[in-house]
């Protein structure tokens, strides 16, 4: 009687599980100093984050969000970061191979908080948005940190200039 149930709640509970972590979201521990302040501000305990995977598909994404995608430069990692700049527009670098960049289309640019101790967009240039696989929404461990992530950009690293329209068709 007891494996019957346990073998129909797995039946069901299974695929609910797999679909709710596909399509809506997952949390993930946030590694490493790039993202400090905002992430991980004390070196030995680590963030986890509730990443959002709904409606990632129609690149909602907004200057200032922390996204995470899979790294550029080795496919098998992900990486959280924050969308400094969007398509069409034009950003200063810091340490890149050209001073200011345009941005193109279907690519955003990614930096961490942690200026200098981080590899993103200064390292590897614009990066595609279909790289993006969610939006981090909230710290939900430690209990001491729970809260919802803001959308904010540092006033330093603001688009030198904002492309017209930013919604990607």
């Amino acid at each position: 009687m007891a494996f019957r149930f346990f073998a129909k709640s797995l039946l069901y509970g299974l695929p609910l599980g797999v679909t709710f972590l596909d399509c809506v979201g997952y949390v993930a521990r946030v590694d490493g100093i790039s993202m400090q302040p905002a992430l991980n501000p004390v070196a030995d305990v680590r963030d986890y984050v509730f990443l959002l995977r709904w409606g990632n598909h129609n690149c909602d994404v907004e200057r200032g969000d922390i996204i995470s995608m899979v790294s550029p430069k080795d496919p098998a990692q992900k990486i959280i970061k924050r969308v400094v700049g969007l398509q069409g527009d034009v950003v200063s670098t810091i340490g890149y191979r050209d001073e200011i960049v345009s941005i193109p289309q279907g690519h955003c640019w990614v930096e961490g908080d942690h200026t200098g101790h981080s590899m993103d967009s200064n390292s590897f240039g614009p990066v595609a948005l279909g790289l993006m696989t969610a939006k981090a929404v909230a710290i939900v461990w430690p209990p001491e940190r729970w809260r919802l992530l803001e959308n904010e950009l540092p006033r330093r690293r603001a688009p030198i200039q904002v492309a017209k329209t930013s919604h990607y068709n």
